[in-house]
């Protein structure tokens, strides 16, 4: 009898998967609206309590801070509609052998300089100096030469999206020369690992030079003199050391992955429907009205570098996704349409809520509870969290309360 009991206490043991961990090195790589980065650990250990093995699904990965804190450990899938979050996702879950590439930052920066001296050489007139002493009304002016710039011809430049669409908005014709010259140099890697960290650490420095709050709704104009002397701060960064910066973080603590991981840019529904059953999701839609395709369009197109069609004073582009969670009128529809098709899958749910959000709390749980019903355990975790607004509103941060639903499997 003692002999059949062993012998089942150790067949348990070894089907019970090891808990996560946090991977304490985590490359930061751009300011995020909403981002889980400060509760990470909350989360995980939400995601603890409902694996039970299989692949952990990262929903609406947004800036993909969860694939590069469980980075290496778990199978792991990375979606999000946004193509952007594909490269932050594939930048933390690459399999890197730098040995291969010794002197590769150099390599880039080198081929970016030549890139930018070949522009420079083809519009010499393109040359706009912040090094002065300004008054209001020369630095407006400045700023102004530079948004004309849209209406210039460059066809004999092949990367040239951002120098023509952005100068004198959120970055200065230099730093949108760099970006464009960056942008190109990163694309002669793209058959291998590398071109992710590329673009990811130019977004990184595109981030830090931006003289916009962190994302890019709209760019500040000079009103006055204290507007223009914040906005100096910015025109004056240079986006080279930036991205060495953080291409270097990417060397020093990302190296080999052996997980077996994906990255997809699908509608959430559609990327339910694919999923293995007995995966565990975890699902951080948005909260609010604000849909986040205007306030990441740049890097949106950073990624795409299609040329698009931009408009208003934003530059943004056409073609931006809304989210039925940012809408009244779908938000519920569309828990309960993610609530279904994981309850179909076979699988277990942690969902990221707020009670800022566009349903309230005790409706979600209700509904979760009426899906889920007698197949699923529900718990609900609170924690009181400082969420940042990211300059969206007069309060640069306020006091929410964050709700993970933990819906496990009997």
């Amino acid at each position: 009898m003692t002999n059949i009991a062993n012998e089942i206490t150790t067949k348990d043991i070894e089907q019970e998967p090891m808990p996560l961990t946090i991977n304490e090195n985590i490359p930061h790589i751009i300011k995020y609206m909403g981002s889980k980065r400060k509760i990470i650990d909350y989360v995980i250990e939400g995601i603890n309590y409902c694996y039970t093995g299989g692949t952990v699904v990262d929903l609406f990965a947004g800036s993909s801070v969860l694939a590069g804190a469980l980075r290496n450990q778990v199978p792991f899938l990375s979606n999000d509609i946004q193509s952007y979050s594909s490269i932050l996702a594939k930048s933390y879950l690459g399999d890197y052998k730098w040995d291969e590439y010794p002197n590769v930052l150099e390599e880039i920066i080198e081929k970016a300089t030549a890139k930018v001296n070949y522009v420079k050489e083809r519009y010499p007139d393109i040359s706009f100096d912040y090094d002065v002493d300004f008054t209001l009304e020369e630095f407006k002016e400045l700023e102004k030469q530079q948004k004309e710039l849209i209406d210039r011809d460059f066809s004999e430049v092949e990367y040239h999206l951002f120098l023509k669409n952005y100068s004198g908005t959120y970055w200065n014709a230099e730093q949108c020369l760099w970006i464009d010259s960056i942008r190109g140099v990163a694309d002669e890697y793209k058959d291998s690992d590398l071109f992710y960290p590329i673009i990811s650490s130019l977004m990184f420095a595109m981030s830090y030079n931006s003289q916009s709050t962190g994302h890019y709704a709209q760019y500040r104009d000079a009103t006055n003199e204290k507007n223009m002397s914040d906005i100096l701060i910015y025109r004056r960064k240079e986006i080279v050391p930036y991205f060495r910066r953080k291409f270097t973080e990417f060397q020093e603590v990302l190296g080999e992955n052996k997980q077996n991981n994906k990255v997809v840019s699908k509608d959430y529904m559609d990327c339910l429907e694919d999923i293995d059953n007995n995966s565990t999701v975890y699902a951080d839609p948005p909260y609010c009205f604000v849909h986040y395709s205007r306030f990441y369009h740049a890097i949106e197109t950073l990624v795409k570098y299609d040329y698009p069609e931009v408009k208003f004073k934003g530059r943004y582009r056409t073609d931006r996704h809304q989210s039925p969670f940012c809408i009244k009128t779908k938000v519920k529809d569309a828990f309960s349409d993610m609530f279904s098709k994981v309850n179909e899958k076979e699988s277990n749910l942690v969902l990221s809520y707020s009670n800022t959000g566009m349903i309230e709390l005790e409706e979600l749980i209700e509904l979760a509870r009426s899906i889920f019903a007698e197949r699923y355990d529900i718990e609900v975790r609170y924690l009181d969290y400082l969420h940042s607004t990211m300059g969206r509103k007069e309060d640069k941060s306020r006091d929410v309360q964050e709700c993970l639903l933990l819906v496990k499997r009997k």
